[in-house]
């Protein structure tokens, strides 16, 4: 058998062979290429706020994806944190698909530039079991434009919260046992919720906003399931921005819907990256999950870049429910309140999540935080 010389890598980059390969420098990530630990977090340069000064009425983003939502999110946990600084956002969360693997990351990079914080989960519903082998190898999300299921969004409110809602994660993963492929159980995570957790009705996959696509009853009887299993004082509304020709009708249904169930609304974006310029790559990861082509996928994408974090200016163009409670600071019930909810709850959660990193998950001051 022949057996074939090793080549090294610069040379088949065409690069120069390197004089000292330890003052190779990485790129920042984890990955075991450049170095068994990552290094520690340096802010961007431009990573304050824009106008230099707080805004007139404050705005927290309660559901924001990192790129540790698989194939889903575009911006890393970083950018994320520094776009919030530079947009003056009172306060971030960070809702990864099923898990809280950015969150180190995330609460470093917030730790340094002094954002508060909140941690939460979107918890993928009803994915449909692998019925083949080549299901089974690649996650529920994978391979279709509009992955089937439904989202829950979910806030930790304090440390026991943050425990079970982990715990639900880590319980749904392993009864699943496949990648990508949880399984939840509903009246299990209403017991770990237990008064811990913030309920969000979500973006279009959540449980209320599927059920309006049926007419306000089916959206009234899923929000009264929501209230039930998780009780009154730990369901809030979500109105996500948008700028298709029905958002202005859906979120006055959304906010009669919280009305009449007495209930708070809160405004999101649900942003999936940190700014417009990070759009095509949003779109080209959309493709790679559905494994088709940008052509193929143009008709499943919105026809605007929707999904990033704004500012409260920048909020106030995605229809009447939205420009309402930012003109002239005007707080009042509905969607009135909307800025000023948000600001309540991230303020209730943020409660634990304010204090460092270290102390938040547990850590000594001598452990390293990738650990």
């Amino acid at each position: 058998m022949i057996r074939k010389a090793r080549v090294p890598i610069w040379e088949l980059s065409g690069r120069a062979e390197p004089d000292d390969r330890d003052e190779l420098v990485g790129d920042g990530g984890d990955s075991p290429a450049w170095s068994r630990k990552r290094t520690a977090y340096i802010p961007a340069a431009d990573a304050r706020p824009i106008d230099g000064g707080a805004p007139p009425v404050r705005y927290a983003e309660l559901h924001a994806h990192s790129s540790f939502s698989f194939l889903d999110g575009a911006s890393s946990p970083e950018e994320m944190v520094e776009e919030a600084v530079r947009l003056g956002l009172s306060a971030l969360t960070l809702t990864d698909h099923d898990g809280f693997y950015g969150i180190v990351r995330f609460s470093e990079a917030a730790e340094t530039l002094g954002l508060p914080t909140v941690i939460g989960a979107e918890l993928s519903l009803d994915v449909p079991m692998p019925t083949t082998q080549s299901e089974r190898m690649v996650a529920a999300r994978v391979g279709k434009p509009d992955p089937t299921g439904h989202h829950l969004l979910v806030l930790a409110r304090d440390p026991t919260g943050y425990a079970s809602l982990a715990r639900a994660i880590s319980t749904a993963q392993q009864r699943g046992g496949v990648k990508g492929r949880p399984v939840y159980d509903g009246d299990e995570l209403a017991e770990l919720a237990n008064g811990h957790w913030l309920v969000l009705t979500g973006c279009r996959k959540g449980p209320v906003r599927a059920a309006l696509a049926s007419g306000l009853d089916p959206a009234r009887r899923a929000l009264a399931d929501l209230i039930d299993r998780f009780g009154r004082d730990n369901v809030v509304v979500e109105l996500t921005y948008a700028l298709d020709p029905l958002a202005d009708e859906r979120h006055d249904a959304l906010t009669l819907l919280a009305e009449e169930a007495g209930l708070p609304v809160v405004a999101t974006t649900a942003a999936h990256y940190h700014g417009p310029p990070r759009r095509p790559l949003a779109t080209a990861v959309a493709a790679v999950r559905a494994r088709s082509n940008l052509d193929e996928m143009d008709g499943w994408l919105p026809a605007f870049a929707d999904q990033h974090l704004r500012s409260l200016g920048q909020a106030a163009e995605g229809g009447e429910a939205f420009r309402e409670p930012f003109r002239d600071g005007a707080v009042g019930k509905g969607a009135t309140g909307l800025a000023m909810a948000g600001i309540v709850v991230a303020e209730v959660c943020a409660a634990f999540f304010g204090r460092p990193v270290r102390q938040r998950l547990g850590l000594r001051a001598h452990q390293p935080l990738d650990r």
